[in-house]
């Protein structure tokens, strides 16, 4: 009977958050308030400031909207636990394949260092290896990088055995090296670990100075007959397909050094031509489905971004759970983890954990069909990302993806396959249409995760205690702004087609789930409510006028509650995602930015896109900062780039100066005429929004008129931002 009960009991289980019913009643409360805002700014309009009171009326209503759209991500929040004990009773000896892709596209901003160490990471899960397939797709064609890969190959001989033995955690060789687990090995493992750390320096001197010299040697070429491919190479945009198969996972003799098998390793340059547009990473990402189908076609497909090593060697497992659990599992199209980074400053200096998204936000929307694809750390079924939709027959046949093994040899399979990545096999076919990643669009996870949805499909978020991935976050200001602004262009361009979450999602998935991607999706059209918060008011100050109400007001008892219980909401919130004080701060800094120019220009680009004037792009991340810029970053100083002649640091310099000038021209009439108490009486909520920004702004006025290191604020953009501000508030002051 207890066997029956072990083997009826699902793979995970599924709780309910707690103190919803608490947030739903602050919510409701909140609701009132805001409400009453509104109606203070319908009914009490003045004569003669009836368009600037509008324009408060219209940003308010705004802020309205979209705080009604972030509840679908507070109200419904769901936890997953998984048992991967039952999974290893059930199915240990018939565990579905499955195929890690690693893609990197640019050997300078990507090293092929981190690269191969995310490679080593993954291949080292506990997983049976002849069902662990690796397939890196390099589509900056880099010479540099197949030699690293294959390096890798043989150090993995070496690697995985030990990580298995010993049970490490992590197993990217790097960041081992530097974990606190590494520093307190017993003697037996330390003299083992010694001899493996030998060979890693090794090889990883050979790899940079390949690196450094940018060339391979004349005896590394001989080593591999893979080198050939590169005789007929023109440029990283225009050569032929490059496909190698490091190790074949078929081949019996292909072991460690313990004589246990290897997985599967396989290195894909797909094939690029100028005359044929190649569609980016996700371009990639269809090339790799397509040539592993015929090499492993694991039924299940796990991709990661090429600096986000595996940090949980159970992460497979745990995924197969939602996959393989008899209740729920046919249902279920994609197993989406978190985006962690572990390169953070201890207060988040540009706020790039997305703590509250991966603690809260993303719960919530697996409460009404699970989160939004975001591109790495995603477990996916094969079928449904190739185009299958769900019925309720659907089931998740992963023992028919299996492939015969032949007489073929590793060259002729390779020879065989190479035209399923060249540059015209997708032509007149469905590939990046309903096949596959879709096409368009600077954000394909997304719109491909919205895609399968609305097939019909589930998806899952979890969120371990031991994080399953961990990458690289941006160590600039610029790095930060200019990612956030791909990231909410394409979710504009997402909102405003065919695919989009109302366009198409209305009546296929949860309405919960609508609001929940269009909060996404309108991240750019914040940008003109808080413009228009962030100057108007200020500048209304220089003459005394107010646009809120006076102290002494009943009106004003709504816009106090609502402000300071959403703020301190907002901080109670990010404490309990474990972040710090300062970090909070912090992340409302890089709000107002990121509302302020990477949406601003997100929102322009999408608009020029519309109108035909521009095309969209696919900006690579950076990955490295030189010693000096990572040095400012672990003191936490904000870097602005003495060199960088960015529009986004004008806007920000400008409407930073706007704010302090306007405090201080307030400040001086206040002082000179002796009015405190009147200006307090009518101007008080005005006068306390321009000194919270003229104080979330202080790191930008440190950097643009004190700082004398590589980080300060571009000189040039500092006297012309102080020429529009002083020009702009001097023009008011005399109309």
């Amino acid at each position: 009977m207890a066997m029956d009960s072990f083997a009826a009991a699902p793979l995970f289980e599924t709780k309910k958050a707690k103190g919803s019913s608490i947030y739903k009643l602050f919510a409701a409360s909140l609701s009132i308030g805001i409400i009453s805002i509104l109606i203070y700014r319908a009914t009490q309009i003045p004569e003669n400031r009836r368009i600037v009171w509008i324009g408060m009326f219209g940003a308010e209503l705004w802020f309205a909207f979209y705080w009604f759209l972030t509840q679908s991500h507070r109200l419904n929040r769901v936890y997953r636990r998984t048992f991967t004990n039952r999974l290893s009773q059930r199915y240990e000896d018939d565990l579905p394949g499955v195929d890690v892709f690693v893609c990197t596209a640019d050997p300078v901003i990507e090293p092929p260092m981190m690269v191969i160490n995310t490679v080593l990471s993954v291949m080292a899960y506990s997983y049976p290896p002849e069902k662990l397939a690796v397939y890196l797709s390099d589509d900056g064609g880099s010479e540099i990088t197949f030699y690293a890969l294959l390096e890798a190959s043989r150090f993995a001989k070496h690697w995985i055995p030990y990580c298995k033995k010993f049970n490490i955690e992590p197993r990217s060789p790097e960041a081992y090296f530097t974990s606190s687990e590494y520093s307190e090995l017993e003697a037996s493992q330390a003299k083992h670990m010694a001899s493996i750390k030998k060979l890693y320096q090794e090889m990883e001197n050979r790899i940079e100075l390949a690196k450094k010299l940018k060339r391979i040697s004349k005896d590394a070429l001989l080593q591999h007959r893979g080198f050939s491919s590169w005789d007929s190479f023109v440029s990283p945009k225009d050569h032929d397909t490059v496909m190698q198969i490091l190790i074949d996972g078929r081949d019996p003799e292909a072991k460690d050094i313990e004589g246990c098998r290897l997985p599967t390793l396989v290195y894909l340059a797909r094939e690029k031509r100028p005359q044929h547009f190649h569609n980016f990473k996700a371009g990639a990402m269809n090339a790799l489905i397509r040539v592993s189908s015929e090499i492993s076609n694991g039924a299940v497909i796990l991709n990661v971004d090429c600096d986000m090593y595996s940090n949980n060697s159970q992460s497979i497992r745990d995924a197969l759970c939602f996959f393989l659990d008899e209740e729920k599992g046919n249902e279920i199209a994609f197993v989406q983890f978190p985006q962690n980074f572990y390169n953070l400053t201890k207060n988040e200096l540009y706020g790039g954990s997305m703590r509250v998204v991966s603690n809260v936000e993303f719960h919530g929307l697996d409460g009404y069909g699970g989160p939004m694809y975001i591109g790495t750390g995603c477990f996916h079924r094969r079928d449904t990302l190739c185009g299958r939709k769900f019925t309720k027959e659907s089931t998740f046949e992963w023992k028919e993806n299996t492939i015969s093994t032949t007489a073929e040899s590793t060259v002729e399979l390779e020879e065989r396959i190479k035209q399923l990545a060249s540059s015209t096999f997708e032509k007149n076919t469905q590939w990046g249409n309903e096949t596959g990643l879709k096409y368009g669009c600077p954000v394909e996870d997304v719109i491909t995760g919205l895609t399968i949805q609305c097939r019909g499909w589930k998806s899952v978020y979890y969120n371990p205690e031991r994080k399953g991935f961990l990458g690289v976050n941006g160590t600039t200001l610029d790095q930060t702004l200019v990612m956030h602004k791909r990231w909410s262009e394409g979710d504009l361009q997402i909102f405003l087609s065919k695919y989009g979450p109302f366009s198409n999602g209305l009546g296929k998935i949860n309405i919960g789930l609508v609001m929940g991607y269009c909060v996404y999706c309108l991240w750019s059209i914040n940008c003109f409510a808080t413009l228009y918060y962030s100057i108007v008011p200020s500048v209304y100050l220089l003459k005394g006028v107010s646009l809120f109400p006076q102290v002494s007001s009943m009106w004003l008892i709504p816009f106090t509650y609502v402000i300071f219980a959403e703020h301190a909401y907002s901080f109670a919130e990010y404490l309990f995602s474990g972040g710090t004080i300062l970090g909070w701060w912090n992340e409302q800094r890089m709000w107002l930015y990121k509302r302020t120019t990477s949406y601003l220009f997100a929102f322009i680009d999408t608009l020029s896109t519309f109108l035909g004037y521009s095309n969209s792009g696919f900006v690579i991340s950076a990955k490295v900062s030189n010693e000096d810029v990572m040095e400012r970053y672990k003191q936490e100083k904000m870097e602005f780039g003495a060199d960088i002649s960015s529009p986004m640091f004008a806007v920000l310099t400008f409407l930073a100066m706007v704010n302090l000038f306007c405090l201080i021209g307030v400040s001086v009439r206040v002082i000179w005429s002796g009015g405190f108490e009147l200006v307090f009486r009518n101007m008080g909520l005005q006068v306390l929004l321009c000194g919270v920004l003229v104080l979330i702004n202080s790191p930008l006025y440190n950097a643009a008129f004190f700082r004398r290191d590589r980080g300060r604020m571009n000189g040039s953009i500092t006297i012309k931002s102080v020429f529009l501000a002083l020009s702009l508030c001097t023009l008011y002051f005399l109309v």
